[in-house]
């Protein structure tokens, strides 16, 4: 597979109605926080698991895109696979002391795996694969405003055990925000595409899950998350040919006139604008949804 020969950033929109996009384990579940903001929070590794999944659901059973980070995968036996299908006998915690082997075995798991060559992977465990530093990476998502995490009592009609049967309900509690515009910024380096192999193929792939995963995600959690705009900015230059940060500045997202005062609970409570006009020199701009 030939590699990507641009540079690429980008800025994903997306929102929640009623819902956890991120729960915290270390504060029961509750949706991520900013505590100095109350802005929301998503993590990168919440979102790279949506991707991971969507592109399972699109790819599956074609060959190079097995999804390496999979629920209650062994690892160790995902890099045996490399292992074997190279006829190598692996050693402890050691890549082959032939280099080449060792460039081999790394370079087979990238092909294989989409997740390796898009994100990287540290594949140095027990069964040795060496280790990859993806082209793709996300920082955390951001709400543009502060949300209000709420508690919501829920009753269970059903009991689990038979000494329950008499009693007539359980109770349980869900987190939810009412309503939350998150953004997000990403980076796609061409030079590290180069190491892995990540591909034009693999780029439009991406910008396939980032549109649809929520498309295949729901849950009573997560039940309205949409991806509302995504915009990709790509340079002439692999190397590129300005700083992301600039080009992030170009993406504003301020309410709606007249309706700063009140809480937003819809997309539409936001103006969303790019400033083409002004990008540097080398750089293009191609906005989806």
């Amino acid at each position: 597979m030939t590699a990507i020969a641009n540079r690429y950033e980008f800025v994903l929109l997306f929102d929640v109605t009623n819902g956890n996009p991120n729960g915290d384990p270390d504060a029961g579940n509750l949706p991520r926080l900013d505590p100095e903001t109350n802005q929301g929070l998503v993590t990168d590794v919440c979102l790279k698991r949506k991707i991971r999944n969507y592109v399972e659901l699109e790819k599956e059973d074609d060959a190079g895109y097995a999804i390496y980070m999979q629920e209650k995968s062994v690892l160790n036996n995902q890099h045996k696979k490399a292992y074997d299908a190279l006829d190598i006998k692996p050693e402890s915690k050691k890549l082959p002391k032939d280099e080449a082997k060792a460039r081999d075995l790394t370079a087979w798991m990238c092909q294989n795996f989409f997740d390796v060559r898009t994100f990287g992977a540290v594949m140095t465990t027990e069964v040795n694969s060496g280790q990859v530093r993806g082209p793709v990476q996300l920082a955390f998502a951001s709400s543009i405003d502060p949300v209000v995490p709420m508690e919501v009592s829920i009753t269970r009609m059903a009991v689990t055990n038979e000494k329950d049967l008499e009693k007539e309900r359980t109770m349980g509690r869900k987190h939810i925000i009412p309503y939350g515009l998150y953004r997000v910024h990403g980076y796609i380096s061409a030079k590290l595409a180069e190491r892995t192999s990540f591909s034009e193929d693999d780029l439009e792939l991406l910008w396939r899950s980032l549109i649809n995963m929520f498309e295949h995600d729901r849950s009573a959690a997560r039940g309205e998350m949409s991806a509302r705009k995504l915009v990709i900015f790509k340079h002439d230059n692999p190397m590129g040919n300005a700083p992301a940060h600039k080009l992030f500045d170009s993406v504003k997202v301020e309410r709606v006139d007249g309706e700063a005062d009140s809480p937003a609970r819809q997309y539409s409570d936001y103006h969303v604008s790019v400033d083409s006009e002004s990008l540097p020199a080398g750089v293009s701009v191609d906005e989806r949804l």
